[in-house]
């Protein structure tokens, strides 16, 4: 799942359900704006192993919120 091809709906609605970790919510955000897990070890400090365990992480929730329905009517709801 690449993140940064989520428009910005959808990437709120991620940040709205998936109840990040402040450390998976910091990747998130810099897979979000297009930064290669390379770039975020840099960023986050963390060695790739660290950050490819972390994304692994961000990807389960990800996926366990996602429903077409539920974030088409989350949405409509904030962005209606």
């Amino acid at each position: 799942m690449k993140i940064s091809d989520n428009v910005l709906p959808e990437l709120e609605y991620y940040r709205a359900m998936c109840n990040f970790t402040p450390n998976e919510r910091e990747l998130f955000d810099y897979r979000a704006s297009g930064c290669t897990l390379e770039d975020c070890c840099d960023l986050l400090n963390m060695d790739i192993s660290s950050v490819k365990r972390l994304s692994r992480k961000v990807n389960k929730k990800m996926i366990a919120v996602t429903s077409v329905v539920n974030m088409d009517k989350w949405i409509a709801e904030n962005y209606g």
